[in-house]
């Protein structure tokens, strides 16, 4: 009889315990390595500071269709008036919009520790969306000129001078396009903000579908340039070319470029330049769902992602993606090697000036229509 009591008061401890342990449900879009970053270093790093917590984390699928599949999860139970089944969600800028609009995100940010941290406008602007409070960059990838300095002796430093530069040094330059990769989209987009006379309209809006007409200029110029450039077959296509020598300089991720170096697909002495007025990169952004029931765990989960620390170790050190604050707060939390690495060429204030969004998604659309009506053909 002592025994079935202990035994029936212990199963009752146990499940008592079990219950009241705290689960935290992160969904993340991208790719499996960000599933990893939080699986493997945020979570169990966040469980040591909060015994009793279980981070959990589910990836739903790379690029925009992963972010939609958080939106349409969210969407379905805002509906049905259910919780949600996810705390914190990591998603894409386009993404981030429509939720902001439809009421499916907390508004947290300025009760962050760190959300001071970061001054960039990707955190208040989303494609066009005002996303002020709702969102907290993880990391920016970001697009520049990637260039072998023995080769090059003098940079352009400019959409301008770059055009330049090309027209006396034909078959130098290469870039993918808009086929094969957002490098080549990136350099577009660029280009069409450099020379329209109205890259703020673009990356903010209001659209106005009559603005394309104004593009026409820019586009002739760049139909002329692309005769003076190599095609490439696409991101990696570009990197390869720029290894064998065949072109000298070319637009790259940043983040790419780093990780080619670091394992020998690059020349060691291959450098960046971010020219002016800037190019596009994009963040990947956390958030809390409106009806989450753990908001404070969940702003405290993002607080610590976001901290210069793990900033530094995690989004910088692991992965060559710039970080989702401001870069300047990170001085002193890397080694210097790493800092070198990857500040040296694109410091954190030229970052800062010239690290630009993508068009909002109608002028996005429109310039890739455009370059097929007016470039490509």
């Amino acid at each position: 009889m002592r025994k079935a009591l202990y035994a029936a008061g212990f199963a009752a401890l146990l499940f008592t315990s079990t219950a009241s342990a705290q689960t935290l449900n992160v969904a993340t879009a991208g790719d499996q390595n960000m599933v990893d970053y939080i699986k493997d270093y945020l979570g169990p790093l966040f469980e040591k500071q909060h015994p009793g917590v279980k981070v959990v984390a589910v990836g739903t699928g790379p690029g925009d269709g992963g972010s939609q599949k958080i939106y349409e999860k969210l969407e379905a139970q805002n509906k049905a008036g259910a919780p949600a089944d996810f705390d914190v969600v990591v998603i894409h800028q386009k993404a981030a919009g429509t939720m902001v609009q439809e009421n499916l995100l907390k508004k947290y940010r300025d009760s962050l520790p760190t959300g001071k941290l970061v001054t960039r406008d990707t955190a208040t602007n989303s494609l066009g969306t005002d996303v002020s409070g709702y969102v907290m960059p993880m990391f920016h990838s970001q697009t520049a000129i990637a260039y072998n300095p023995d080769l090059i002796k003098e940079v352009p430093n400019s959409y301008v001078e770059l055009r330049d530069w090309v027209k006396k040094n034909p078959k130098q330059f290469g870039y993918n396009g808009i086929k094969g990769g957002m490098s080549g989209v990136a350099f577009v987009t660029g280009w069409v903000a450099a020379f329209s006379g109205d890259a703020a309209k673009l990356e903010k809006g209001p659209y106005d579908a009559a603005e394309k007409a104004a593009w026409d200029k820019a586009l002739a110029d760049l139909k002329e340039f692309n005769k003076n450039v190599v095609i490439t077959p696409g991101n990696a296509g570009t990197l390869d070319m720029l290894n064998r020598g065949e072109i000298a300089m070319g637009p790259v991720w940043v983040d790419m470029f780093y990780t080619w170096k670091a394992e020998g697909k690059l020349p060691p002495n291959m450098r960046l330049k971010l020219v002016s007025p800037g190019m596009p990169g994009q963040p990947m952004y956390y958030a809390v769902p409106a009806k989450t029931a753990q908001d404070k765990l969940a702003t405290e989960f993002i607080a610590l992602a976001t901290s210069p620390e793990v900033q530094a170790d995690g989004i910088v050190k692991r992965f060559n993606w710039y970080p989702g604050i401001d870069a300047k707060n990170l001085e002193g939390k890397l080694d210097q090697a790493v800092w070198n690495q990857l500040f040296a060429d694109i410091p954190p204030d030229a970052l800062s000036a010239n690290g630009k969004s993508f068009p909002i998604g109608p002028y996005f659309n429109d310039i890739l229509e455009s370059y097929e009506k007016k470039v490509a053909n």
